[in-house]
């Protein structure tokens, strides 16, 4: 494969692109910082096929990052792959409004071949091609420059690798016939509802003090405040005021600009300063949460009772079994409050429907109907039709009424 040097202008970028444009597919990494920003820095972009490989730099004078914006999110012809991509994507968002699509991630397919849930980048590399992965420079600086030698051969090992590890990630798919689980899966990573950045929704993500209107009302004035002073400063809204600060602020608002001293997670410089007095006028005008805003209630979990408790726990056993047998993440199956609604009598669920119906949720819709029992085999537990159970009872006893006559006969 043919490694580039780190590419710093807009004309080599675009013949790359150009390049890369007529692959089947591209693997694709981001190197950036959001320690102390509201922004992710993008840093680097590494780049490659089953051919060639590059790195490129983003904060180089005058280079303009378009050619590369239109290969991953303009051009429908080249699959995008990522490892754990979510925070690649949210960048490519940040820049263009757009996600890469068609888009696949690794990470994601790993969970329909393998029990690993989240595999880590490194594991994948180790588990598929046998090669350590050095972590040494993944905490580096990458903000500065010039980039070391061993920092861009780190960065652009994430994308040769992954080059190599997805036809055989995808082979298998092929293979087992597993593809079709995961579009749902793709599709929602690269929803860019995911990554739309609004200030008026920026409430929901803190936890809600109660279902009061006013309070909410505030919580939510106040949020939106926040983002709009982080974003202005560049700095992570937790610099501004903490998720707790906040709901306490919006469910014991102070009456005046001094009394924010006696706020807890707030300097006493609050107490006159500009963001003080910006805060109090947020406050004053916030109003009550329309009732169409307001949250549902929070679903309580389905009465099962105590019969019903073990029906669940049942289920989680025979997930647990089914996983292993067909070496499968069980996240990718089912998660537990599906599994208790089916135990309380639940029917409409995704459990129910398309493919995780066939792998498990047929299985799991006879053992809460009493369809299905566990059974012990050479020391390995395995599921079992109650009817099997019940036929190989009988021929047990037919053999015995058998075995009993010819002696008597004897």
């Amino acid at each position: 494969m043919k490694i580039h040097d780190l590419i710093t202008d807009t004309d080599t970028l675009a013949a790359l692109c150009e390049r890369l444009a007529k692959s089947d597919f591209v693997t694709v990494d981001t190197e950036f910082m959001r320690e102390n920003t509201y922004w992710p820095e993008l840093c680097l972009v590494q780049i490659a096929n089953e051919e060639e490989a590059a790195a490129i730099d983003p904060l180089a004078d005058g280079i303009d990052l378009k050619p590369l914006w239109d290969l991953l999110c303009e051009n429908e012809e080249v699959l995008k792959v990522f490892h754990a991509g979510g925070q690649d994507v949210e960048i490519v968002y940040n820049f263009t409004g757009k996600t890469p699509h068609p888009i696949f991630d690794t990470q994601i397919a790993m969970m329909a071949i393998s029990q690993n849930e989240q595999i880590g980048y490194a594991n994948l590399v180790e588990s598929w091609l046998g090669i350590p992965v050095d972590k040494g420079a993944r905490f580096t600086d990458w903000s500065r420059r010039p980039l070391t030698e061993r920092q861009i051969e780190y960065a652009i090992g994430d994308v040769t690798h992954l080059s190599d590890i997805f036809p055989r990630i995808l082979k298998k798919l092929i293979k087992t016939e597993r593809g079709g689980w995961l579009d749902a899966e793709m599709d929602k990573l690269a929803d860019p509802a995911n990554y739309a950045n609004n200030a008026d929704q920026a409430w929901k993500r803190i936890r809600s003090p109660g279902r009061n209107p006013t309070v909410l009302g505030r919580l939510k004035a106040l949020a939106a405040w926040r983002e709009g002073e982080a974003q202005h400063k560049n700095i992570p809204r937790g610099r501004i005021m903490r998720d707790e600060t906040l709901a306490d602020i919006a469910s014991h608002p102070p009456k005046k600009q001094g009394d924010l001293i006696k706020v807890r997670g707030l300097s006493n410089a609050w107490k006159d300063n500009d963001i003080g007095k910006r805060l109090m006028k947020v406050i004053d005008k916030a109003e009550p949460l329309p009732k169409e805003e307001m949250p549902e209630k929070p679903k309580r979990g389905a009465p099962l009772g105590k019969e019903g408790a073990l029906v669940a726990d049942l289920l989680k056993l025979l997930l647990k079994i089914r996983a292993r047998e067909i070496d499968v993440a069980s996240r990718l199956l089912t998660r537990s409050d599906e599994m208790e609604a089916l135990a309380a009598g639940v029917r409409k669920l995704p459990i129910l429907q398309g493919w995780r119906y066939e792998v498990f949720g047929k299985d799991a819709l006879e053992l809460v109907e009493g369809r299905l029992a566990f059974a012990v085999k050479d020391g390995k537990l395995l599921m079992t039709h109650v009817d099997d159970v019940h036929a190989g009872m009988m021929d047990a006893a037919h053999d015995e009424v058998i075995t009993g006559m010819e002696a008597d006969a004897g």
